[in-house]
């Protein structure tokens, strides 16, 4: 993949048409037609043998013939024809094309070679990237290219519009068009074989022209690309998903149109939260959204105030913003006084502020203002009924006049609902073209502002910063694998709890005290040495609900009653199926479950994107994908909060209130040491915890189900976010005697370097930042410290300090484009701490970071001030050079030629 010549895809400068035609219905003729009626100013060269010219404009018979390198080429033929056509463009010098046939991998040539992976190697083989096949084409308006098959052209805007689905990339521009609302760019990804959702998102989330991102998702092909191009791209403009595949017929359907991998959705869900994206459900929502982002400005809060003509309708609007968990806002008393000065006397006094339905336009204006004066909403929805009393359009406009001069505009978003169709149509079209967002119902409004609340929610939960886990609970990854390989070195794929317990203890996960009995008499025997009440299992491989075939005993107080226990629960299985294997029986001391509440954990590996944690209520009816929120590993305290504060609103946790019941911080500790040893240990397949008894602070699995698999060869890509590297961790003595830690930064790093930051002298802030600037605040230091391994790298040096905690020395970053071609670095040494080496050490490791990476070249800037910086990077095998003219020294390391 090359980022290199996505800009041959979105700023090209010449076009070539393979394919052309001027036969009516014809793919060629409808591309051509489009592209000629744009207004891109380019080179429009149309290919084809037949035709001396295609609309009037001189055709070429072959690629060949072309009088210039095209940097974009529209491929209109049959299936058949495209691969030497690919072959031929890219020899040619072509750098991107648009295949719009379909079904390519369904076909083959005459030699059996499949037409799909043929153009896919011909094209990698000159370097030439493909949009498609089964692509409708794209749009960029701002430069009047329409190189596709669409029936209209697409309006000048700046959201960028990408799908799989090119039924949906028509319905979307022929509703966008009638709103008046434009794009960036409007791409039709078709079934994505090379350029794919990751690449487009890193370029559109670079984008100036792009203020927001809108994606349609049939499934995904490379999870962690996808996931790490979305989370840097949602940290800087709000990104729109919907996904098909809502239930299973619907995955299926959408694995049959784009041959993608059917993913769980539920877990699609989570990865889409965790990137930061917002999902909506369907095109309603969608459209709501979209006329929410194209007009509104980043909500400052949350609080929504309601101004209507009509009681009902603002009534029906309160409930839908309440059931969603949103926010009124509350009238203060000036606010109530300047409103009681203007409004019937009949009115409530109270938001929704219903202002009679005899409301004219100075009443509706007068209110308005009052109320964007006041600080007391975020944002303000309109409402109007259509009524005889007041003229609709009259009122549109002296709103729409009172918004465009009042010095709050920018700071309160005012969304409208102008009920009905005759009467509202004239005025819904005002407000678009006054780029106001407006709806056909109150719920509309409010299911967009609350799309709104949820991005800012979803921001904001990004920049959270995470506790530490307490030092007392281990983290034994070591003894962990060893158990677990000694396991698959018996051939055993299922562990139960007796033969996890020594794994999870690792990981300081406690389970309930449990044996093995071969048989009654044993069970007697182990009963009595763990003491009573216990509670006795069945052990078959044969049954997975034990509960099923009442296979479960509990508080057994004697000798008599666990032989009795034991012996019926054999009866009963055999009598429920004679074919059934019971290899044994299990005794567990009984836990002190008086008081306290069960749950249910699970790991699950998703298809699309691998290892998925749920948490739910648990039960034998239990449907993980359905009764358990999800969330994707790594997680950290403050991920492991979100997850469970999403289950208990969901109300897949129920939080039962009972004395010895759901701790918040025991639950988010025990689910971040799951997410760690899902993370070291890759022999884990699946993993199940059913119940789980929680006691306030003392959580304990009752219950143990572990999978195991042979581990996989290649474990980098097994999870779908890269996790803290742990490997890259080292100790080193610096020249004082001081023993300090070089590892890469974590999310729960921010205080001690935004410490690390502030230390800095005035002239070492100077030589860092290139100039005078203030104290970090908690966004900007959230970017530095919650970074995405895949993607870029910052080691720390740290020490401890005479209380026992770390204290941050040093710091150097770099963050890699897209290619993995170049990491530019920036580096800064606590002042009190400077000529111990320390900037020497974080230097050396990085380089030896991104040589491992196969990155090309490492460079960096410094002042002319700061020579010291110069002369390590010279001393360590830099290239140094002066600018004169920026007043800046660069430093350069071609890291290949380095190794």
């Amino acid at each position: 993949m090359s980022q290199r010549t996505l800009p041959s895809l979105f700023k090209p400068r010449s076009v070539a048409i393979i394919g052309a035609s001027n036969g009516k219905n014809r793919a060629g003729n409808v591309v051509m037609r489009n592209l000629l009626s744009g207004g891109f100013s380019g080179p429009i060269m149309p290919v084809t043998p037949k035709y001396e010219a295609v609309q009037g404009v001189l055709a070429y018979p072959s690629i060949e013939a072309l009088p210039m390198k095209p940097d974009l080429a529209i491929i209109c033929t049959a299936a058949t024809k495209v691969p030497a056509i690919v072959e031929r463009l890219a020899q040619f010098g072509c750098k991107v094309a648009i295949i719009l046939a379909s079904a390519m991998a369904l076909q083959s040539d005459e030699e059996g070679n499949n037409l799909l992976e043929l153009t896919r190697a011909h094209a990698k083989r000159y370097g030439m990237r493909l949009l498609g096949p089964n692509s409708l084409g794209m749009m960029l308006p701002n430069i009047g290219l329409n190189a596709s098959l669409a029936h209209t052209s697409a309006l000048p805007g700046k959201i960028a519009f990408v799908s799989q689905s090119s039924a949906i990339c028509t319905t979307v521009l022929d509703w966008a068009n009638n709103k008046g609302i434009g794009f960036s760019s409007f791409i039709s990804l078709g079934d994505a074989t090379d350029i794919d959702f990751d690449e487009l998102l890193d370029f559109l989330g670079r984008d100036g022209r792009t203020s927001a991102i809108m994606l349609y998702i049939d499934s995904i092909n490379e999870k962690r690309h996808f996931l790490s191009a979305a989370r840097a791209a949602a940290r800087n403009k709000p990104i729109l998903v919907i996904k098909s595949g809502r239930s299973m017929e619907g995955t299926t359907a959408a694995k049959l149109h784009t041959g993608g991998i059917g993913g769980n959705d539920a877990v699609y869900e989570a990865a889409f939260r965790r990137a930061g994206m917002l999902r909506v459900n369907d095109l309603v929502e969608l459209f709501a959204a979209l006329e929410t982002i194209a007009h509104s400005s980043p909500l400052q809060g949350e609080r929504l105030a309601i101004l209507t003509n009509g009681g009902g309708p603002a009534v029906l609007a309160l409930d839908q913003l309440m059931l969603a968990g949103g926010k009124a806002a509350l009238l203060e008393k000036d606010t109530i006084e300047a409103l009681d000065n203007l409004l019937p006397n009949t009115w409530s006094g109270q938001n929704p502020i219903d202002i009679g339905g005899d409301a004219d336009a100075k009443r509706y204006c007068d209110s308005l203002k009052i109320l964007m004066d006041a600080n007391i909403a975020d944002a303000i929805l309109i409402l109007h009924s259509p009524s005889a009393l007041g003229d609709s359009m009259e009122i549109a406009e002296g709103i729409v006049n009172v918004i465009a001069s009042h010095p709050n505009r920018n700071r309160v978003n005012i969304l409208t609902n102008w009920s009905g169709e005759d009467s509202a149509y004239r005025a819904r079209k005002l407000f678009n073209k006054a780029s106001i967002p407006t709806y056909r119902t109150p719920g509309g409004a409010v299911g967009a502002f609350m799309h709104m609340v949820e991005f800012r929610r979803n921001q904001k939960l990004l920049q959270e910063v995470p506790q530490s886990i307490p030092d007392n609970i281990p983290t034994d990854a070591t003894l962990a694998r060893q158990l677990l390989n000694e396991a698959l070195d018996k051939n055993k794929r299922v562990l139960e709890t007796h033969e996890s317990s020594r794994i999870l203890a690792a990981y300081g996960l406690n389970t309930i005290e449990t044996h093995f009995s071969k048989d009654a008499e044993h069970a007697v025997s182990i009963a009595e040495q763990i003491g009573y009440p216990v509670a006795l299992k069945v052990q078959s491989p044969d049954i997975h609900y034990k509960s099923d075939v009442q296979g479960v005993m509990l508080n057994l107080t004697s000798a008599d009653e666990v032989k009795q226990a034991a012996n019926a629960m054999i009866n009963r299985v055999h009598s429920l199926d004679q074919s059934a294997t019971i290899e044994g029986l299990i005794v567990q001391k009984m836990a002190l479950t008086a008081g306290a509440q069960e749950i249910r954990v699970a790991v699950l590996s998703d298809p699309v994107f691998g290892p998925a944690i749920f948490l739910g209520e648990g039960g034998s009816e239990w449907q993980p994908t359905t009764d358990a929120a999800v969330a994707l590993p790594p997680l950290n305290m403050a991920l492991a909060r979100y997850m469970v504060i999403q289950a208990l609103k969901s109300h897949k946790l129920k939080d039962r209130h009972l004395p010895l019941g759901l701790n918040m911080h025991a639950l988010c500790v025990m689910l971040t040491q799951i997410s760690h040893l899902i993370i070291d240990c890759p022999e884990i397949a699946a993993l199940d915890l059913n119940p789980v008894l929680c006691a306030g602070e003392q959580i304990t699995l009752l219950d143990v189900n572990i999978q195991l698999q042979t581990c996989p060869s290649d474990n980098t890509n097994r999870l779908a976010i890269s996790p803290y590297p742990k490997e890259l961790e080292q100790y080193a003595t610096l020249k004082n005697g001081l023993e300090i830690m070089l590892r890469p930064i974590l999310p729960e790093d921010e205080p001690k370097h935004l410490a690390f930051d502030n230390s800095l002298s005035d002239e070492d802030r100077y030589k860092r930042y290139f100039g005078v600037r203030s104290k970090m605040t908690h966004e900007e230091m959230a970017v530095l410290t919650q970074i995405d391994y895949a993607r870029e790298m910052a080691f720390i040096a740290t020490t401890k300090g005479e209380d026992g905690d770390d204290i941050t020395l040093g710091a150097v970053r770099a963050s890699i484009d897209p290619d993995n071609t170049e990491a530019e670095f920036a580096m800064a040494v606590r002042s009190d701490h400077q000529g111990l080496g320390i900037g020497k050490l974080l230097l050396e490791k990085l380089i030896s970071y991104y040589k491992t990476n196969d990155t090309e070249l490492l460079t960096g800037f410094t002042m002319f001030e700061n020579r010291n910086m110069a002369n390590l990077a010279k001393s360590l095998g830099f290239t140094v050079t002066f600018d004169m003219e920026e007043q800046l020294i660069k430093m350069d390391m071609p890291l290949k030629s380095a190794q």
